[in-house]
C-alpha cells in the first residue's frame, strides 16, 4: 500500500530516492496522515497542506545537521513520520506515546520544542548564530504559519534577524492565502530566478559598483524594491533586511525543490513565501478546513460526524453566558487572541460583529488592547486559554492590574488538558494571577457556577479572573437567570468530622467522592482571591487536619493561601496541600493524569489516611 513511504525511517532514506518518485511519495504520506489521524485524533488540515514542503526540506537540507525549526506542531507530522516515527503515529499524543509537537527529547530532528506559536524565528536565528560562531557552515530554517506571523515576537525576530546578516531561511507557509497574489508559473519562474546565485551575484556586484555614488545606490535599491513589489507582496520583508522571494506554489515539488536548492546556497537572510492549501489532497477536508484542524478519532471514508454531547462543555458554557451578557449590557465587547471556535466565541462572533475582535496571535496586544477599551467606559471580556494567557503577564500587571482596570478574563483551559500535554497545561494560573493585585479570582465548581462566576466578574469595576478547565462538567443544571456571588464568600458542601477538603474549582466531585469514605467536611471555596479567611478559620477550629485541592501547582496556588491565613491569624493546625506535583506533566486521557497526580477521589483518601491517624484508623476498623 505504501511502497514508497515503508521504505523511509530516515531523511538519508529520503535523499536516497530520484526526484521523479517524489510525487509518489507525498501521495503515500498524504494517505498515511488520514489514515493514522482518523485513528488516534490530532491535527489534520493544517499538516496536509506541508507534504511537499516537508519532503523538499529533508531532501534539499542534511538534517539533522541543518536545523529545521517548526512554529507550532500543526505541520509537523509529516517531519514525524520521515523521521523515523511512523509506527509511533499510532500512539500519537496518548500516554508513553509521541507528542503532538516537536519536542527535544524525542527526536534528534525537533530541534526546538514548539508548543505555543511565533516563536520559531527566534529560536532558529539563535541557531544560525550558533553556527557562525562555531565556524560551521550548517544552515537554519525557520517555518512559521501566517497565522503566527500575527504575533509580535515573529515580528521582533525579523527584526533582528535582518540586521545580522546571518544564514537563515524563514519559509512563509501561507496556507490561508491571506496576504499573497495568486500563485502560478510566472511567480514559481521569479522564485528561483530571485533565489538562484546569478541574480544574488549581481545584486551584490551592482552594490559594490554603486557604492561610491550613494544616491544612484539609493535610486537602483528602490527602483528594485518598486519592481518586485509589482509582482510579489515581499516589500515589508525587504525592509526588515530580508532577499524576499516567493510566492511559490508550495505543493508543486519542482518549484520548491529548485529554489530550496538555489537557496542553501546563498548567504544572508532569506524569505521564501509559500502557498499551501489546509486539507489538501482529502476533498472533505479541503471543503472544511477549520472542521478537521483538531479531530477527534473519526471513519476516514465517512468523514467527522458530529455528536451533540449530553452535557455541554465549559466553553459552551462561557459562550452562551457571553451572548446572553452581550444582550444585556453594551459596554460588553469579546476579545480573542485568534481562538474564536476554540474559546466559544463563534455564536457572539455572528450576533455582535461590531463588539467583536479577533487580534490574531497576539496575547500581549489582546490585554493592553482591553485595558484601552475600559478605559473609555466598555467592559472588555478577554476569552483566552491559561497558558496564553502567560504569554502576556507583564501587560496584565502593567497595563490592566496597576490600572485597575475592569477586564474580565474568561480563562479556558485551566489544569490540565489531556493529549495536548504540557506545553497546553494550565498548571499554574492561581498561582501566577494571586499574587497580583486588585484581581479578583474566581474558580467555578461546575456549568452553572461558571456562569455566574462569569457574571459576578462583569459586576465588578476591578480586574476580575474565571478560570474553568477544557470538556465537560458534572452535569450540574443551569439556571439562565444571572446572580451576582458573594465576593469572597465560599459554601459548606458537607458537613463531617475530623477532617475538613477545602475543594477549589472543579476538584469539588473527587473531593465529595472521598469525603463520604471519610465523613470529613468539604467546603467549596469558590474565591482564590479574595479568600474566604472567616470560613478557614471556622473550618480550622472544628477540625483536627484541613485538606486543599486544586488542579493547580502547590506551590503559591490556593492551597498557599489557606497557609498564608492561618500564619496570619496565629492558627497551627495540620494542613495538607494537594495539587499538581513540581513537574511538567506528559499528555494522556485527562482522568488518567488526574488519578495519576492523587487527585481522583482513591488519590485523595490516600492522602489523607497517610496524614491522619485517627482517620486512617477508623476505615481499618470498617
Amino acid at each position: 500500500m505504501y511502497t514508497l513511504l515503508n521504505t523511509i525511517n530516515t531523511p538519508d532514506q529520503l535523499r536516497a530516492l530520484g526526484r521523479e518518485q517524489l510525487p509518489q511519495l507525498a501521495g503515500e504520506l498524504r494517505e498515511f496522515l488520514v489514515e493514522s489521524v482518523s485513528k488516534t485524533g490530532g491535527h489534520l488540515s493544517s499538516n496536509l497542506g506541508t507534504v511537499e514542503l516537508t519532503i523538499a526540506l529533508h531532501y534539499i537540507y542534511d538534517t539533522p545537521n541543518d536545523k529545521l525549526v517548526w512554529d507550532v506542531g500543526h505541520q509537523t507530522y509529516a517531519h514525524k513520520i520521515l523521521t523515523g516515527r511512523r509506527e509511533a503515529m499510532s500512539r500519537l499524543r496518548m500516554a508513553g506515546g509521541i507528542a503532538g509537537f516537536p519536542k527535544r527529547e524525542e527526536s534528534p530532528y525537533d530541534t526546538f520544542g514548539t508548543g505555543h506559536s511565533s516563536t520559531s524565528i527566534s529560536a532558529a536565528l539563535g541557531m544560525a548564530v550558533a553556527a557562525h560562531l562555531q565556524g560551521s557552515a550548517r544552515r537554519a530554517v525557520a517555518i512559521i504559519g501566517d497565522g503566527a506571523m500575527t504575533g509580535g515576537m515573529a515580528f521582533e525576530a525579523l527584526n533582528n534577524a535582518g540586521a545580522m546578516d546571518t544564514n537563515l531561511l524563514v519559509i512563509l507557509n501561507d496556507n490561508d492565502m491571506s496576504i499573497s497574489r495568486p500563485v502560478g508559473a510566472l511567480n514559481n519562474y521569479l522564485a528561483r530566478l530571485m533565489s538562484g546565485r546569478f541574480y544574488a551575484a549581481m545584486r551584490r556586484g551592482s552594490e559594490m559598483m554603486l557604492k561610491g555614488m550613494p544616491p544612484v545606490l539609493e535610486f537602483a535599491k528602490r527602483a528594485e524594491e518598486h519592481v518586485k513589489g509589482m509582482v510579489i507582496p515581499g516589500t515589508l520583508f525587504e525592509e526588515f533586511g530580508f532577499n524576499y522571494i516567493g510566492p511559490i506554489d508550495g505543493h508543486d515539488l519542482d518549484a520548491l525543490l529548485d529554489t530550496l536548492g538555489n537557496i542553501r546556497k546563498l548567504e544572508g537572510p532569506q524569505f521564501l513565501h509559500i502557498v499551501t492549501q489546509k486539507g489538501k489532497g482529502y476533498a472533505l477536508a479541503e471543503e472544511d478546513c477549520l472542521l478537521y484542524h483538531g479531530v477527534s478519532k473519526f471513519d476516514s471514508t465517512q468523514g467527522i460526524q458530529i455528536k451533540e454531547s449530553p452535557k455541554p462543555t465549559y466553553t459552551q458554557v462561557f459562550g452562551s453566558w457571553l451572548c446572553d451578557m452581550a444582550a444585556q449590557d453594551e459596554r460588553l465587547v469579546g476579545i480573542t487572541p485568534a481562538m474564536c471556535e476554540g474559546s466559544g466565541m463563534a455564536e457572539f462572533a455572528g450576533r455582535f460583529p461590531t463588539r467583536y475582535f479577533d487580534v490574531g496571535i497576539a496575547e500581549q496586544h489582546a490585554l493592553t488592547f482591553a485595558a484601552g477599551l475600559a478605559c473609555d467606559g466598555y467592559k472588555p471580556v478577554v476569552a483566552i486559554y491559561s497558558t496564553f494567557l502567560q504569554r502576556a503577564y507583564d501587560q496584565l500587571i502593567h497595563d490592566i492590574a496597576i490600572q485597575n482596570l475592569p477586564v474580565v478574563l474568561a480563562i479556558d483551559r485551566g489544569g490540565l488538558v489531556g493529549a495536548d500535554g504540557a506545553t497546553h497545561a494550565g498548571s499554574f494560573d492561581l498561582s501566577y494571577l494571586r499574587c497580583i493585585p486588585n484581581m479578583t479570582v474566581m474558580a467555578p465548581a461546575d456549568e452553572n457556577e461558571c456562569r455566574q462566576m462569569l457574571y459576578t466578574a462583569m459586576q465588578l469595576n476591578t480586574p476580575s479572573a474565571v478560570r474553568y478547565p477544557r470538556g465537560t462538567g458534572p452535569g450540574v443544571a443551569i439556571t439562565q437567570e444571572m446572580r451576582a456571588l458573594t465576593i469572597g464568600k465560599g459554601e459548606l458542601r458537607r458537613k463531617g468530622k475530623r477532617v475538613a477538603i477545602l475543594s477549589f474549582g472543579t476538584m469539588l466531585a473527587p473531593a465529595l467522592a472521598a469525603a463520604e469514605q471519610l465523613d470529613a467536611t468539604v467546603a467549596n471555596m469558590r474565591f482564590v482571591k479574595p479568600l474566604d479567611a472567616e470560613l478557614v478559620l471556622r473550618l480550622a477550629r472544628e477540625h483536627e487536619l484541613l485538606v486543599t485541592v486544586e488542579e493547580n501547582v502547590v506551590q503559591g496556588g490556593a492551597g498557599s493561601a489557606v497557609a498564608e491565613c492561618l500564619q496570619q491569624h496565629g492558627i497551627v493546625i495540620p494542613l495538607l496541600q494537594l495539587g499538581l506535583p513540581d513537574r511538567f506533566i506528559e499528555q494522556g486521557e485527562h482522568g488518567q493524569m488526574l488519578a495519576d497526580c492523587g487527585l481522583d477521589a482513591s488519590g485523595l483518601i490516600a492522602a489523607i489516611e497517610i496524614h491522619s491517624p485517627p482517620v486512617r484508623n477508623k476505615l481499618a476498623h470498617k
